[in-house]
């Protein structure tokens, strides 16, 4: 598949472009889930530290409290969560074994409230469980006397049956020490030599507290949504690959009905059109221009055969006419004189225009698809052993090579083959070295009868083995009139072999020779042993 594939580009831009938007979406997913989820654990960490320091607690709580906090965060180990109590002065009362020695406490207790400074107690007594004083009960009064009941018709009997409303004074107990509000100082992130930690901490008129809770378990759940987004992206990449590969392939679809068209247009399909009814809006116009070119390329094709034909045709009869006279006026003519030499000159040129109008007749006729061919089986090996006797006749200086497998026997047009295998032949011959060799191959191979002439020759240039089958074109050594030829007979011997259901090729050859092929189909002969 090459690079500049159509197909392939669509597939490649389809699959750029679901990965970066799966890319930006899961990038920006994985940090909002991110940011949800540290957001989840501050607020965690925000709600203990207010819950526990709202009131004064024994110092055995603490102990207990570091004992649950795991289960609170959802941590699977105890050295995942440190915990740090300190009393108003900055006095360890509690400090969890997990809790990182070289974890800064700068910044993690905000100070106190200078325009309410918290009350201060005196040391707790010996043996209390409480550093501070525990806060005032509520004081007991004796009951006194019921009231007397009311007067009747003093007030509605609903009246006197409701409850009288009840008056507190909220300002009364201003002093305690739970009244006081709690600061929090705003949650850090902090690396130390055990890992990274989240940490918080409150201060409270009475206690400060600080909670620790490693990344660890936060990292460990990021890691695996980012393993899932690792696996989903390129397996939806390849699905998104795959359907693009097939979608490319059905919107190409038209452009391939135009080509398989095109493959199907020789001189016998011109008249080939692609119908417009099942094709898309996109592609309309630009069928409608390929048909509309057909159209134009059939009528001008078929104006430019016609006239080749007619002009081959109304130039036969005057040429025959003409060669005629001149036959019959060289032999009235004085044996060696002038008169006859000039007629001499004058009838080959007319027989080399008769050439060249009875070529063109065929060609036009093959280009109109109307080669009438008269198939009989032929033995191919007989023929060519024929016509290599020629070789030994017309040029006793060249070494002849034959390679013939006996018992090569194909259908087609006789004469058609022969003047094929004659100008292969004569070609052979006239642009050959001077003491060269010319060799005919003849096998077969998968029902294909294939027949090679190859003889030694001068380089042949590349620009003359791309148009070595044009019409009129001869190599710049066969411009030398002593090089008889019309540059028509390989073109014509082609249309020849493709009539019969076969190819006429140059074949790839080492510097100093040349090898024509010719291929053709309807093997009849039973195979033998090759004969050398």
């Amino acid at each position: 598949m090459k690079w500049h594939s159509f197909r392939l580009r669509i597939t490649l831009l389809s699959v750029i472009l679901a990965g970066s938007a799966l890319v930006g979406f899961g990038l920006v997913s994985w940090f909002q889930i991110y940011q949800t989820k540290l957001a989840r654990l501050d607020d965690q960490i925000k709600s203990h530290l207010l819950r526990e320091s709202s009131a004064p607690r024994p110092l055995d709580h603490w102990e207990s409290y570091e004992f649950a906090l795991p289960s609170f965060f959802s941590v699977d180990s105890q050295a995942k969560i440190a915990l740090l109590v300190l009393d108003v002065d900055g006095n360890v009362l509690f400090q969890s074994t997990s809790w990182p020695s070289d974890l800064d406490r700068a910044g993690l207790f905000p100070p106190q409230d200078p325009f309410r400074p918290p009350p201060r107690f005196p040391p707790p007594k010996e043996g209390s469980q409480y550093p501070y004083p525990p806060p005032r009960e509520e004081e007991e009064f004796p009951p006194g006397p019921p009231p007397p009941p009311p007067e009747e018709g003093l007030f509605p009997p609903s009246e006197s049956r409701r409850e009288r409303p009840q008056f507190r004074d909220e300002n009364r107990h201003e002093n305690r020490p739970e009244k006081h509000l709690n600061k929090l100082s705003p949650l850090v992130k902090r690396h130390t030599k055990t890992g990274i930690w989240r940490v918080g901490g409150v201060t409270s008129p009475f206690i400060q507290i600080a909670i620790a809770v490693s990344f660890t378990e936060l990292e460990h759940e990021m890691s695996a949504i980012s393993n899932i987004f690792l696996i989903s992206v390129p397996s939806v990449l390849i699905v998104v690959a795959i359907a693009a590969w097939f979608l490319s392939e059905r919107a190409l679809k038209p452009i391939r009905k135009v080509t398989a068209t095109l493959q199907r247009v020789t001189a016998k399909g011109l008249d080939q059109r692609i119908p417009i009814s099942a094709v898309d809006v996109e592609f309309l116009e630009q069928i409608e221009v390929f048909n509309q070119m057909m159209e134009r390329l059939e009528r001008s094709f078929q104006q430019a055969s016609r006239f080749s034909a007619d002009a081959a045709h109304e130039l036969k009869t005057p040429l025959a006419i003409l060669q005629g006279e001149l036959e019959r006026t060289l032999q009235q003519a004085d044996s060696g004189s002038e008169l006859q030499q000039n007629l001499s000159n004058l009838l080959d040129e007319v027989r080399r225009l008769g050439s060249i109008v009875r070529k063109l007749l065929l060609l036009s006729l093959a280009d109109a698809g109307q080669m009438r061919l008269y198939k009989v089986e032929i033995d191919l090996s007989e023929l060519l052993a024929t016509l290599a006797e020629d070789i030994e006749l017309l040029a006793p200086h060249l070494t002849v090579h034959l390679q013939i497998q006996p018992g090569l026997r194909v259908k087609g047009d006789r004469d058609l083959l022969i003047q094929v295998l004659q100008n292969l032949i004569t070609n052979a011959v006239k642009y050959n070295l001077a003491s060269g060799w010319v060799r005919v191959e003849a096998q077969c191979k998968e029902l294909m009868v294939s027949v090679t002439v190859s003889n030694s020759s001068h380089d042949l240039p590349v620009r003359d083995r791309e148009r070595i089958f044009n019409r009129f074109h001869r190599g710049d050594s066969a411009h030398n009139r002593h090089i008889e030829g019309l540059g028509l007979g390989l073109s014509l011997s082609r249309e020849i072999a493709r009539a019969h259901g076969g190819e006429l090729k140059l074949d790839s050859t080492p510097l100093g020779q040349t090898a024509f092929t010719l291929r053709l189909t309807g093997f009849t002969g039973r195979l033998k042993k090759s004969k050398v």
